[in-house]
Order: C-alpha cells, then sequence, then structure tokens
C-alpha cells in the first residue's frame, strides 16, 4: 500500500508569523492517516522543523548539486538535511522557467539529494502550448527520463505531476486527463524500474489544488496525494485537503 501524501509548497511565502499555522495543522490533525509535508522558504525551515516535530515532516523548495563551495546564495542538500528537512523540491516548474533548470540540472540535484539521506519530490508537466498541442505525454516522459536517476526507490522518491498552465491559474485539467498523465507516469516508472519500485512510488497531482476540487482529484486512478501551493499557507485551506485525502 502506498501511504498518501499531501504536500505544502509555500514557495516565496511566510515569516515567523506563520509558525502559527503549523501548530493549528497540528492541533487539527493529532494523528492523521496521511502523511503530511510542508516545504517552507529556507528561512523557515529550521523553526518548521522545530515546530513540527515528529507530526509533519519537512522540505526545502529546491537544493544545489554540489555538496559545497563558491555558490552564493545556494543551498546544499545536506544544509536542508541539517536544518531539519527530510524532503526537498526539485524540478518545479518555477524552478525550471525561472531559473532555466534542465531535466539534467534536475537529475544532478535529486542524486545530491539522495545521497544527503532526503526524499526527492521531482516534478514533471507539461505548458499550455504542449497541451494543445496534444504533446503532454511525450513531454512528461522526457521529463521523466531525464530528471530521474537511476538508484531511486520508492522511499527516496516523489513524482509529482504539475501541469504548467494550472499552477495558481485556477485552472485544472479534467480528471480524465489527470488519469491519463498519472496512469502513464506509473507505466513508464514500471517499464524503467520494474514492478516494485514502479507501483511503489509515490504519484502526487499539483495545480490549483483546493478545498473544493480535492476530494474529486483524490478519487482518479493513480493518484497518491497533492503538492499544494496556495492553498497550504493557511491551515484552515490546507486542513481540508489532508481530510480529503484521508477520506480518499
Amino acid at each position: 500500500m502506498r501511504r498518501k501524501l499531501a504536500a505544502g509548497n509555500w514557495k516565496m511565502n511566510g515569516t515567523g508569523d506563520d509558525l502559527a499555522q503549523i501548530a493549528a495543522l497540528k492541533e487539527a490533525h493529532r494523528a492523521p492517516g496521511v502523511d503530511i509535508l510542508i516545504c517552507p522558504p529556507a528561512t523557515l525551515l529550521s523553526r518548521v522543523s522545530d515546530a513540527a516535530g515528529d507530526a509533519i515532516a519537512t522540505g526545502g523548495q529546491d537544493c544545489h548539486a554540489a555538496g559545497s563551495g563558491a555558490h552564493t546564495g545556494d543551498i546544499s542538500a545536506m544544509m536542508l538535511k541539517d536544518a531539519g528537512a527530510s524532503h526537498v523540491i526539485l524540478g518545479h516548474s518555477e524552478r525550471r522557467e525561472d531559473h532555466g533548470e534542465s531535466d539534467q540540472d534536475v537529475r544532478d540535484k535529486a542524486n545530491a539529494a539522495i545521497a544527503a539521506g532526503l526524499t526527492a519530490v521531482i516534478c514533471v508537466g507539461e505548458s499550455l502550448a504542449e497541451r494543445e498541442a496534444t504533446n503532454t505525454l511525450a513531454i512528461v516522459g522526457g521529463q521523466l527520463a531525464g530528471s530521474i536517476p537511476d538508484g531511486v526507490n520508492a522511499r527516496n522518491m516523489v513524482v509529482a505531476y504539475e501541469p504548467i498552465w494550472a499552477i495558481g491559474t485556477g485552472k485544472i485539467p479534467t480528471l480524465e486527463q489527470i488519469g491519463e498523465v498519472h496512469d502513464f507516469i506509473r507505466d513508464e516508472l514500471e517499464r524503467r524500474f520494474g514492478t516494485g519500485i514502479g507501483r511503489s512510488t509515490r504519484l502526487l497531482y499539483g495545480g490549483s489544488v483546493k478545498p473544493s476540487n480535492a476530494e474529486e482529484i483524490f478519487a482518479v486512478s493513480n493518484v497518491d496525494g497533492a503538492l499544494v501551493g496556495g492553498a497550504s499557507l493557511k491551515a484552515e485551506d490546507f486542513g481540508p485537503i489532508i481530510t480529503a485525502l484521508e477520506n480518499a
């Protein structure tokens, strides 16, 4: 059985005042039936980790492929681990677009994350133009092949499908489109890594997930949870998504 995962990506949001949201989540989900992960900005990582305790996992939003060195402004995977992280998001479309990250960059970072003992949450997803050109599966397949390193397993990798055109826009693919891509990802993982790893790796959907649509998304084939952006910033929004996943 794949244990479901509700992951929140705070992106470039949050200050010390927002630690109250962690306390509220812990209070509302004292014995969660799913795994909960919060990925705050790096400035909050250690404080979120301390506030979360064992109830909520914490993660970074990116890491450098190198373990250390002259890389001003960057953070290594081991630094994230030292700050209390157990996960790190890699290859998010905002990193790929804003910083020009390639599949090879994501693969190198994933290798560094896994070597540091982190679980890599590897993101893939197509643009609106690629979706309209019916190239979605080819694009996602290429990203999977290029971004995921060879030495992965279901403990050190999670895959998140985030159609770029649905992130923060309020638009979401149809349930059939989500299912098609998640089934495709599952098949690709099984083909490359075998049925053991392929079937046990958790697949998340991300892109305008909110309390009003979470239940129907979580009912889709091979959706094992969500990578949630804006709706993860407040416990009153993220909590119902967690509950919907518990009930799925």
